[in-house]
């Protein structure tokens, strides 16, 4: 390892010293990712790939798309990253997927699965030149997308290749109708060993150009449907199929690629991998080694923090408390796009499987899918991570919205997620919501207002109803509060006072607390900051008009801070509201910023967008002078 800096060095190499390189890299992750926490089980199952796809293409010259991102970190190592791979997913170190703007090794941005196979037939299609290969796996197959590329991909003109890395996983086990296909799809050694022959000498010939391809693919398909009874689905497409083979085998994976890397037309080459190949502990649990955190390399103990006396999660506070509500109302369904773990919807999975549904990674059918629950009479809420939300905004719109149909659309991790970065970040649902019709959208301040909120949610008549909370710990340890419901469309006044006005939403509210409360005690009773008022907006949409009429008449300026973007969030919204009702008063708008965010942790990114406590409090302290 320490003599390959890029894949050139890469392919100096013996094919019979690929196996031991494979080994010092695999070593190379778990030891780095024991102390630097990153996702661990996916990027060993794909060692081996990784190494045959840089030894037998010429990348960067040829292309390949990762799908999804956390596969890639051995590609990373390869292609020029390993010194720096000790400052992944830090502020300012590796990027946390790959990126074009990081790599010229990295084809394409892959943060959200299921894009690949369009990306690269784009790149296909631009230059015929170019070999450009897709690596899809780890459940991204299940998402329309993918579909909607393969189906273009069979009546393109173009010779790129697909890899199928079938693991059986996304990060929970993959679930769904083209999981159990993959899993029972089987092509017997010798027909593919003599497929191989035969396409290579048909290719000497000149019997595979374009034209001729096509009804040669066609006649083959169609012989092969006849002796094993059954249709594959990919070749039914026009695309050659070849697997499933062992993902593991590096040898014999450079000799596959090799047979299929100038071979006309598309092809898609099937793997059966184990994720967390190589490393016992994440093959036995590959959900829990998926993002593991800091862990024992030699024992594979995880180095949990303590967690005794400290406030549960969101997404646990999410999860328990809609156990709850669905042992009151039998309604209630839960439905998640491969994320029960992640936010924490399998506590009802473990207590009523019959009411939770896993759709695979498949955001708009998830939301569409619980619009027609609802319409026959459940009330399903829907947890999407609030990043990946955003490719179900057409699916909230014309099948939830339109309706007026009941369901509660609960957006985990919106805000600042920290690591994950630019692709992760929860940044623009309040402002690409607020302008849809018919939906109520809200955040609570911490786990109590949750748990009303989600109550309130689900009672009848409240119709479309979104819920946005962060990823990360609340404030309380004593969460367990009665139900309450709380008025739709009304805020409260956290701290009384004159001149400026602060008006929150969501969990931030208690970074401007803390910033409002700790500068209070420390200054005279005549500081700006001593007297300012703070006001927990708590609705986006409505919005608490008598807040706003309150403010409007009592405060000389009004500073308004969320954490999502500041552009069409909530400082447009109630600037929008002030002009409209003919109130003149100066607004700051503190939110994220008109530009993506990177990696890093939550607090170094609140400070670098200042979103910190010592920025909001050196706003409302300028805000104040300006008076």
């Amino acid at each position: 390892m320490g003599q390959i800096d890029n894949p050139a060095d890469l392919r100096q190499l013996p094919v019979g010293e690929l196996p031991a390189l494979c080994e010092e890299l695999r070593h190379t992750i778990i030891s780095e990712l024991s102390v630097n926490p990153g996702h661990l089980a996916s990027s060993l199952g794909v060692v081996e790939l990784t190494v045959a796809l840089h030894y037998v293409f010429d990348t960067p010259e040829d292309r390949i798309v990762w799908d999804v991102g956390h596969q890639a970190y051995g590609h990373k190592i390869l292609t020029g990253r390993r010194r720096q791979f000790n400052t992944n997913r830090k502020l300012g170190g590796i990027r946390p997927f790959p990126s074009p703007e990081e790599s010229v090794y990295d084809a394409f941005i892959c943060g959200h699965a299921s894009n690949s196979i369009s990306a690269a037939l784009g790149m296909a299609v631009a230059n015929r030149n170019r070999r450009v290969v897709a690596v899809i796996g780890d459940g991204a197959m299940s998402g329309g997308l993918a579909f909607e590329g393969l189906n273009n991909v069979s009546s393109s003109p173009n010779d790129m290749l697909i890899v199928l890395n079938d693991n059986d996983m996304s990060i929970d086990r993959a679930v769904g109708g083209m999981e159990k296909y993959l899993l029972k799809l089987n092509t017997k050694e010798s027909y593919n060993r003599m497929r191989f022959k035969v396409s290579q000498w048909l290719h000497s010939k000149g019997l595979l150009e374009e034209d001729r391809r096509k009804g040669l693919i066609r006649l083959t398909n169609a012989i092969k449907s006849a002796i094993s009874h059954q249709q594959n689905i990919f070749e039914g497409m026009n695309i050659r199929y070849f697997g499933p083979f062992d993902g593991h085998n590096v040898n014999e994976l450079v000799r596959i690629l090799r047979q299929l890397k100038d071979m006309n037309g598309p092809k898609l080459l099937h793997l059966h991998t184990v994720k967390g190949k190589g490393y016992e502990p994440a093959e036995k649990a590959a959900t829990i080694w998926h993002a593991p955190g800091k862990f024992d390399p030699e024992t594979g103990e995880r180095l949990v923090n303590d967690q005794a006396g400290r406030p549960p999660k969101y997404q646990e506070v999410f999860g328990e408390t809609l156990l709850e509500l669905a042992r009151q109302n039998d309604r209630i369904v839960g439905v998640t796009p491969a994320m029960p773990t992640g936010c924490s919807m399998n506590i009802m999975m473990r207590e009523l499987p019959e009411r939770t549904f896993d759709v695979g990674i498949a955001e708009g059918h998830a939301v569409t899918f619980s619009a027609g629950m609802a319409k026959d009479g459940l009330q399903p809420f829907c947890n999407i991570y609030s990043a990946f939300a955003q490719r179900a905004y057409d699916n909230i719109i014309h099948d939830v919205a339109i309706l007026r149909l009941p369901v509660v659309l609960c957006l985990d991790r919106a805000g600042l997620v920290g690591e994950d970065g630019p692709t992760h970040h929860g940044a623009f649902d309040m402002a690409a919501l607020r302008a849809v019709p018919n939906l109520t959208i809200c955040s609570p301040m911490d786990e109590l207002e949750l748990r009303q909120l989600m109550y309130t949610a689900q009672l009848p008549g409240k119709g479309p109803f979104v819920i946005r909370y962060p990823r990360g710990r609340g404030m309380n340890i004593e969460w367990r509060c009665p139900f309450q419901e709380i008025a739709v469309g009304t805020g409260r006044c956290l701290r009384k006072g004159k001149g400026v006005a602060v008006l929150s939403i969501g969990p931030i509210g208690n970074v401007v607390s803390e910033a409002i409360g700790q500068a209070a005690s420390q200054a005279s009773d005549s500081s700006s900051l001593s007297t300012a008022a703070h006001y927990d907006m708590r609705f986006l949409k409505p919005l608490d008009e008598k807040i706003l009429h309150e403010v409007g008449k009592e405060f000389d300026r009004i500073v308004t801070v969320e954490d999502g973007v500041a552009n069409g969030g909530l400082g447009s919204a109630v600037t929008e509201w002030m002009n409209d009702h003919g109130y003149m008063l100066p607004i700051r708008r503190m939110g994220l910023p008109d530009n993506f965010v990177e990696h890093g942790t939550v607090s170094e990114l609140r400070h670098i967008v200042g979103l910190d406590a010592e920025s909001i409090r050196n706003a409302i302290c300028s805000v104040s002078k300006e008076s």
